[in-house]
């Protein structure tokens, strides 16, 4: 078995063997399991290894787990080895630092805030109408500095007007009760009242007035009739490999277009890629989201501590949703599953976790030579491999895509619903919108951290950006004033840095070892990203002490194992300086072996048109080959023509045949066209 392959069933059944034998619990006592997956070896042992031709031996299979003594505040982790079925180390997790959550555990908070007798009491006095039933929704508490000791969760209460419909929107009928759980005697600890009007002051509970309903289900739609099937059709089959070496695991090898690569899955990060290469030469080592943070604006109690940490405080992996063919992926698709653990340890499958396909992109390029007339035309494809999380409200679309030219992207989508709370009506506020009546969708922002470890061409890697101004107008150098350049700055040190459109500054990780043969600069990649607001909570705050990778574009460190996670390994109820930006402050030299937290993100200003259900927001990081080829390496992707791709015509006036030079005038009724001498070629590329 690969050493990075994900573990099976029955390693995760072995590893809580292991524990449980050799970490005996007073009687009465049991395991809460928050994590059984693979402790991956260290990158010395792989390259040792190097896929068995190297001098070093295989890394042995390990297993990494975090859990609770269930009912306490005791946090372990430990580490065994599968093979030998022994603890390799444990320790206990310094306190002040918390477990993510889990399914039951959530599930419980739910029950035990609606249960309480207090609560109960409360929602009585909103006079709801009879056979309504209210819904909880549990957040992880945050973090204030004053009550955030304990492990706790902030319930949102909300009304589903319609209690026999178990798919009735409660977030249009937010209610201004909060209940507050600690998890250790799973018991509501306060009742939170939140403010309802435009200012701070909490509101006590009241005759709730029951508005109209905003549903997003189809039923509740009058639907559209107009629309017509689109199939995406492979007749020939696919143009990628996947070879599963263990069924099931979420580990594979992909193969496509000259891209070679391998997956792995884990509960906190979904999707892992190692070993990524173009054509046999490495650009990537290991790629994965590392963490993402979501702040919300409103400075009031308790919303001021509203930020999730969703692969910290939950997991990619646990959330990742069961895809199904024609709804979540359409075409030709391959899925992957893989397992993660129970909170009571045994594993637990995750089917379809992974969807793999193709997808049309436009064209790749085109050329008409106006002399000739002929035209070269491709059509641009992308391999797509996605997952999608559901984290309560919302879901985020997360895929890797590759191209036929050696560039390669990380795009979320996200979609879902707002996360709202109760507004008197006629009222409004500057940190939010109201898109529904007495329903506030608060201003918030989704920041998202890719961790890159590069291995363009090998190791040793550096860290560059360029920058382009212009040239002083000089009577020799520049006369007319027209003239610009562009210049290198090597980062040789760990730090945060930005993003600068007045330089068009863009970041370059480039080889040290390898440079291009025709213009003898380093082979590499460059990093386009998208306009990035930084947070916006000041810096004296818990949101961004929390959130270390929010504050700048790019951070750059020198490797180090374990240093995956940009906002730190705990982020439920943290407070900092576990992050990136610690690790950034080190001021390390870089010394050839740097990793990127490649910051993006998207200032959710919530719009009426986001409620019920927001239409997809898009976003995208890509990297992009700067000298690593001779030549476009697209330029081998056969030509697009109409015999292959068998497009229909719909337009009765389109003119076909008057070749890719000709120029169609129309004049009123009458189409002339004129071409230039053919000479007997066909020279219309087709589409």
């Amino acid at each position: 078995m690969h050493p990075l392959t994900p573990l099976l069933p029955d390693e995760i059944t072995v590893c809580v063997s292991i524990l449980k034998t050799g970490f005996q619990l007073p009687e009465g006592a049991e395991f809460q399991f928050k994590a059984v997956t693979l402790h991956e070896p260290t990158k010395a042992e792989l390259l040792a290894w190097n896929e068995g031709v190297g001098s070093g031996p295989k890394p042995a299979r390990q297993g990494y787990l975090c859990y609770y003594t269930r009912g306490t505040d005791k946090f372990y982790e430990a580490v065994v080895d599968i093979a030998s079925e022994k603890i390799i180390s444990f320790s206990r997790i310094k306190d002040g630092f918390h477990g993510p959550a889990d399914g039951p555990e959530i599930v419980a908070m739910e029950k035990v805030a609606l249960a309480d007798p207090q609560v109960q009491a409360e929602i009585k006095k909103l006079c709801l109408p009879e056979g309504s039933v209210v819904v909880s929704d549990p957040w992880i508490y945050g973090s204030d500095g004053l009550t955030d000791q304990r492990r706790q969760f902030q319930c949102f209460l909300y009304l589903k007007s319609d209690g026999s419909n178990p798919d009735a929107n409660h977030y249009a009928f937010p209610l201004s009760i909060s209940p507050v759980v600690d998890v250790q005697t799973m018991k509501v600890v306060r009742i939170d009242h939140l403010p309802t009007g435009d200012d701070f002051t909490p509101t006590k509970p009241k005759p709730y007035n029951v508005l109209p309903p905003s549903e997003y289900t189809p039923e509740h739609q009058k639907l559209r009739t107009d629309l017509k099937p689109l199939h995406v059709l492979q007749p020939e089959g696919v143009s990628f490999t996947v070879r599963e070496e263990e069924r099931d695991s979420g580990g594979a090898v992909v193969e496509w277009q000259k891209w070679r690569l391998r997956t792995g899955f884990n509960h906190r990060e979904g999707t892992v890629l190692y070993n990524i290469e173009y054509d046999g030469r490495s650009v990537v080592w290991r790629m994965a989201l590392s963490d993402m943070c979501i702040p919300y604006a409103d400075p009031r109690a308790p919303y001021h501590k509203k930020a999730a940490f969703d692969l910290g405080d939950a997991g990619a992996g646990v959330m990742a949703n069961n895809l199904k063919l024609g709804c979540d992926c359409l075409g030709a698709i391959h899925y992957l599953s893989s397992n993660i653990c129970a909170e009571s340890g045994e594993p637990l499958e995750m089917p379809n976790v992974i969807c793999i396909h193709e997808q049309d992109a436009g064209i790749g390029f085109k050329h008409i030579n106006y002399r000739t007339g002929r035209a070269v035309v491709t059509r641009s494809r992308e391999l797509v491999l996605q997952t999608i999380i559901t984290v309560s409200n919302y879901e985020y679309i997360l895929a890797f895509i590759f191209g036929q030219s050696g560039e390669f992207h990380y795009e979320v989508r996200a979609t879902g619903i707002l996360s709202t709370a109760p507004i008197e009506q006629g009222l409004s506020v500057p940190w939010g919108t109201v898109v529904h009546p007495g329903v506030l969708a608060q201003h918030h922002q989704h920041i998202f951290s890719l961790r890159v470890d590069p291995f363009i061409d090998g190791p040793g890697n550096k860290v560059v950006y360029e920058e382009a101004s212009a040239l002083p107008r000089h009577p020799q150098s520049n006369p007319y004033g027209v003239g610009y350049i562009t210049t290198e700055t090597e980062l040789t040190t760990s730090g945060g840095y930005d993003t600068n459109t007045n330089t068009n500054r863009t970041f370059k990780i480039q080889s040290t070892t390898k440079k291009n043969p025709i213009n003898n600069k380093p082979t590499a990649y460059k990093l386009a990203l998208p306009p990035f607001q930084k947070v916006l909570a000041h810096p004296d705050s818990l949101h961004h002490r929390r959130a270390e990778f929010a504050d700048n574009a790019v951070y750059i460190t020198k490797y180090r194992e374990g240093e995956l996670f940009a906002a730190g390994k705990w982020t439920n109820q943290s407070q900092g300086g576990e992050g990136v930006r610690t690790w950034a402050d080190r001021k390390e030299d870089i010394d050839g072996d740097p990793v990127l937290f490649v910051q993006f993100g998207i200032n959710h200003i919530p719009r009426i048109e986001d409620f019920p259900v927001m239409p997809c927001e898009t976003i995208k990081v890509s990297f992009k080959p700067v000298n690593f080829f001779e030549r476009n390496p697209g330029i081998d992707v056969p030509q697009s023509t109409q015999e292959v791709n068998k497009s229909t015509l719909l337009s009765t006036r389109h003119v076909q045949g008057a070749g890719g030079g000709g120029m169609v005038v129309n004049m009123g009724e009458k189409v002339v066209v004129e071409e230039r001498e053919r000479n007997g070629k066909e020279r219309n590329g087709g589409v």
